[in-house]
């Protein structure tokens, strides 16, 4: 199976990339399921169903969301209607939505969505390892299991708690990618165990920015620490980022996993 995982969209310039890119990305790369973080599509800040219809239109299979879930509030009712929209199940219970969704892909084959938000230097929801793990006790990976693909959002700032996360789940998920921070690392690679990982996807937006907003407004904020106006997404020309996995129909581990990098300012970087 070949899964597409992208990074958060952020703002027009992200949203437009996405919607008018998407369809070729997948059908060139050949993606049998596409995962989506949406929780900036929003002006940078949550995600509006009208959205989130046309994310799903261009191509994607399942939308992650994160700390900015709740930031449109017309986002609840809809959320609580589409299961192809998640948001990090460690939550507290009462929270609108779902933190895992299971999709059905062409050949019989099913796939399992989940995302949790991490803790360091975040919100402190429950315990994002805990909460995968009963997830995860649901659930057997495998050509004879009940999903054959399990997709992990992992979004947090520290890179430390992702990489302990993947490491906590090595051979028991087929990817795990960080999201939150806006900025592609280099450190995509299979784990001892089969498991694909990132410490993040990066973003879908303007990268002549300051993580997808405008320079000058965000820079000044460091300079000086009091209110200012508030931040608006850069419009420039975005670029896509995210990952390719492939991976092993028996086992349904990871095999490879590659860099996605295409239009705007990165360096562009496409699976062989």
């Amino acid at each position: 199976m070949k899964i597409l995982f992208l990074g958060d969209v952020v703002g027009r310039a992200g949203r437009d990339a996405i919607v008018a890119r998407l369809p070729g990305l997948r059908r060139d790369l050949a993606a049998d399921l596409v995962v989506l973080n949406a929780e900036n599509a929003s002006h940078g800040f949550g995600l509006a169903p009208d959205m989130a219809r046309a994310f799903l239109e261009a191509g994607a299979d399942v939308l992650t969301l994160g700390n900015h879930a709740w930031d449109r509030k017309e986002i609840v009712p809809y959320i609580e209607g589409e299961p192809r929209l998640i948001r990090p199940m460690n939550y507290p219970p009462g929270t609108p939505g779902r933190g895992a969704t299971v999709v059905d892909l062409p050949g019989g084959r099913r796939a399992l969505v989940l995302q949790v938000m991490a803790r360091l230097f975040m919100e402190p929801l429950d315990d994002p390892f805990r909460a995968a793990q009963a997830e995860l006790a649901r659930h057997t990976l495998g050509a004879s299991g009940s999903v054959q693909a399990i997709v992990v959002d992992i979004h947090g700032e520290a890179t430390s708690e992702k990489q302990g996360f993947a490491h906590s789940f090595d051979g028991r998920v087929s990817l795990v990618a960080g999201t939150h921070t806006h900025v592609p690392t280099a450190d995509h690679q299979v784990l001892e165990g089969g498991t694909a990982f990132i410490s993040d996807a990066g973003m879908c937006g303007d990268y002549d920015s300051v993580i997808g907003m405008q320079k000058g407004g965000a820079s000044i904020r460091f300079w000086r620490k009091v209110p200012s106006e508030r931040l608006a997404p850069a419009e420039g020309e975005a670029t896509i980022c995210g990952v390719l996995v492939q991976t092993d129909d028996a086992t349904g581990l990871a095999t490879a996993i590659a860099p996605v990098r295409v239009g705007g300012r990165l360096s562009q970087a496409l699976p062989s």
